[in-house]
Order: C-alpha cells, then structure tokens, then sequence
C-alpha cells in the first residue's frame, strides 16, 4: 500500500488492511502485506506509477516489472478474497452438499459451476471466467449428489445471491464473454443503497450508468418511493444501476451537492454516466413513479436526453473584485471574450488544495487587476459546469487565449505567483500544455479528486497511522518497506 500520511483515505484503510495481513497470517498464507510511505519514498513511487493515495499493488512471484492493481473493496474480506483468487484457484472445486451449502452460505453471492466433466469447453469457459472476476467467489462440481440438491439436471452454471430472487440460472452458450455478462447482469441487487461499503461495487462493476434516487430513510413514504424505484428496475437489469441514498445523512451532504441538490428538495432523481466524461441527467417531472422513470431511462438509453448542466446565478459584484466570479450563465461571455486572456481556477469550497491556493490566486489577481487583456477568474465547478470543459479534479487551472475560443491550455507549472506570472507573461506558454496533454486534471497526489463524495466516503472514525506496527510478530504484520 502506497501512502501519504495526511491522506484521510488512507487513515480510512489503515484498520481494515492490517486485519487483512492478521486474517493470512493466522491462516499461515505466505502472502505479505506491506506499505510504503510514498511522501518519503518518491522515486519508489513514481517508479509505479502512484499518482493518487492509497495506491495498493499485488507483486506476485518476483514479478517487479508488472504488479497488478488492487481494484476491490477496502474491506479486510475484500482485501483477503482478492487474494486469495490471485494465488490459488480460480474456481474452488467442491464435492460435497456442504462444501456447496457453506461457500453459498458464506456469501452474499457466489457462482457455482455445475459440470459432470470438469475438463469439458464448458467448465473451461467457466473457469475462465471465474479468473477474470474479483469480487465474486467461484465453485466448481461434478458430484451427483450435488446436483439433484440444488435441482440442476444437467452441465450449466448458478449464481446464488442473498437478495432479490436468490438465485439465477445461466441460460446461453458457455462461453467466458457470455458468462461475465450474466454475472454483471445479477451480482448486484436491482435497487442497491451508496453506502461506504458497498461504494466499491458500485462504482467497481461494469455498469457505467447508474440512476440514483435521493430520499430520506426516515421518511413515511420511503417503501412506497421504493416499491416504484424497483419496479421500474427491472426493465434495465444490466443496462443501468439503480442506486438509492439516505438523504439525511450526513456522509451524504457531499454528493447532493455534486448533483445541485438541497435536503429540502428530496425525494429526486438524477441519472449519471461514468464513462470517460461524467455526464449528468435530469428528469423533466420531480414525480417518483415507476411510470415516470421508466420513461426518463427509456429516453437516456436512446440517446435523447439533454445532459443538465448547473449553474448558480450571477453575482452583482462578479466582477467587482482582483479574481472575476464565473458561473455557468456567464462563463462563455467572459472566457471567450477575443480581447481577453483569461486564467480560471476551477475549484470545490471543501478541497483542502484550493484553500492552500486561495491566497496565491487574490495575489495574481491583484497583479493583473488594471491589465487591458488578461483576466484572472475562478468558478466553483460543483454548483457549475459547462459542457465544453470538463473537470476532474481540483484545483484544475485552464488558460483561454485571446482570438481563439477552441483553444486551451492546462496549466502545469508550479503554483506559485512568479510561476503563474511567469505563465501569463509568456502567453501560456511556460507551463502549460494543449488541454489533454501530459495527464490531464490527473487526479493527482496535490489535486482533490471530483470523484470523492461519490467514490470514497470518509471514515467517521480514521485510526492514526500507528496502528500499524512492524515486523511479522506484531499484531498487526504490516511491513514497512522502503
């Protein structure tokens, strides 16, 4: 585990990973667990490629050149299973009923493959499937046995989950492509809350559309918005996620106001995409009926809708102060102004860079407050968003040069007044990029990820880093390596 010590993420991990390396010790695994602290490891670091805090990577067998990427839950469970699939069989070969009973019993969701010839294309096309899942624990049986308990009567594969139906039934040619895709349709639940736990899976699957419902738990018609959210599911298993969140919790505020919305305006809905560029959708009615969601994500998947872009209104005083206030209602006039060179902090009120950076950017303004062409300017990018420039982390800084409104350049300088003074004065030259060049908006080690209040809520109770001691003798066998 590559980490910083400041990282509220990776105070966040820090239990449920030394509970990992004390659940394969006690086991006897010879897997290990270790972390470097990447803030005094730089070079090992950059070396692979960490550009963001907690980065985990699987070393197997010597193998230094290529490590895989820890991409599962952040759970200790998560940690273990993860491991355990990528050292040892892919499918666990049962053949007992009890062997079957505890791994389905042991799980919220399991895949059992039932084949009288284990050697046969088919149970080939399912152990192949089974390496490429991760979250999902595999079984394979030939017993006879087996197969009358769970009424199967003849090769196919199960998925045994504990929610919705409880189990389905794979029905199509065993092939790895086909078999991933059944699983993606149905290891989820049809209506599944954002929760820090299941966050993960969520946002680990494959299915990149998700519809969220925000409503209050606490509230008298909470079953009754449900019972119409999930209805209206079941036409878009394996298309969209339908995701619900407690809008009254606290954890929560950050994502409401990732999507424009206030407690008060509770029950909504909103549709978002996390392919390359996230894209947000809003439906015309505010009225929660199965009816009226249905026809919301029938037009997202034909493709008519409009995305929703917010925008607060403009300030009176916009531009009365050093640093000009965008918002999405004023962007394009001042950004592509011909006359004007325009610098734009894209920032988030709660991101910790962009307060370290305000005060450097009041200074930049103030330098270039009476120029005649240049323009510094800030827009708080979660209460606005423009459709011809996306942002993905924050502080994101974007230099829009006179005469050319199609042209943009990242700033990638130091964030320093004499680096961006020295920027400006060179026409965007010195420190910048063509927007989409050298990483763009990375979310970076000194950038706040946009992702956050969705991604990766923070734990209400972070444990110091020194819970962790060193050495396999200790309670918690984490190394420290350097």
């Amino acid at each position: 585990m590559f980490y910083a010590p400041w990282c509220g993420h990776c105070k966040a991990l820090v239990p449920e990973y030394a509970k990992a390396a004390s659940m394969l010790k006690a086991e006897g695994s010879e897997i290990r667990l270790a972390k470097v602290d990447a803030t005094e490891e730089a070079e090992l670091a950059q070396e692979y490629g960490v550009r963001g805090y907690p980065t985990i990577k699987f070393f197997k067998g010597g193998d230094k050149e290529s490590p895989k990427e820890y991409s599962a839950g952040r759970q200790a469970d998560d940690i273990v299973n993860w491991l355990r699939k990528r050292t040892g069989p892919a499918a666990a070969t049962l053949g007992e009923v009890a062997e079957v009973e505890s791994m389905i019993a042991g799980n919220e969701v399991a895949v059992i493959g039932f084949f009288k010839d284990v050697e046969s294309e088919g149970a080939k096309a399912f152990l192949n499937a089974a390496e490429a899942v991760d979250d999902v624990p595999f079984g394979i049986t030939s017993n006879d046995a087996v197969f009358s308990k769970f009424e199967v009567s003849k090769d196919g594969v199960v998925l045994f989950k504990k929610f919705d139906e409880g189990r389905n039934t794979f029905d199509g040619e065993l092939s790895k492509a086909d078999l991933l895709a059944f699983i993606k349709a149905n290891q989820l639940p049809l209506v599944i809350e954002f929760t820090e736990q299941t966050a993960p899976k969520i946002f680990g699957g494959e299915i990149k559309s998700h519809i969220l419902m925000f409503v209050p738990k606490a509230a008298p018609n909470f079953n009754e918005k449900m019972v119409e959210f999930k209805k209206a599911s079941e036409g878009f298993k394996g298309k969209i996620l339908f995701i619900f969140i407690d809008s009254e919790v606290d954890d929560n505020q950050r994502i409401l106001e990732f999507f424009g919305l206030k407690k008060e305006e509770c029950p909504a809905i909103r549709l978002i995409t996390l392919e390359d560029e996230m894209t947000k959708y809003r439906p015309e009615s505010e009225a929660i009926t199965a009816d009226n969601i249905v026809a919301f994500c029938t037009l997202f998947t034909e493709g008519k809708l409009k995305p929703h872009l917010m925008s607060q209104d403009i300030p009176e005083d916009w531009d009365k102060n050093p640093v000009r206030v965008l918002v999405g209602k004023n962007f394009e006039e001042v950004v592509f102004d011909p006359k004007k060179n325009v610098f734009v902090e894209f920032y988030a009120p709660w991101c910790g860079h962009c307060k370290q950076l305000d005060p450097i950017w009041t200074k930049l303004g103030e330098k270039y407050q009476d120029s005649a062409d240049i323009v510094v300017a800030k827009m708080d990018s979660t209460a606005n968003e423009i459709e011809t420039v996306k942002v993905h982390s924050f502080p994101t800084l974007k230099f829009f040069p006179a005469g050319d409104e199609h042209k943009v350049v990242d700033y990638n300088g130091e964030r320093t007044l004499e680096g961006f003074t020295k920027f400006l004065e060179s026409g965007g030259k010195d420190g910048g990029a063509p927007a989409g060049e050298e990483g763009e908006e990375d979310e970076g080690i000194d950038t706040c990820s946009i992702h956050d209040p969705l991604r990766q809520r923070r734990s209400l109770v972070q444990q110091p880093m020194s819970v962790i001691n060193e050495g396999d003798d200790k309670p918690y066998p984490v190394k420290n390596l350097t």
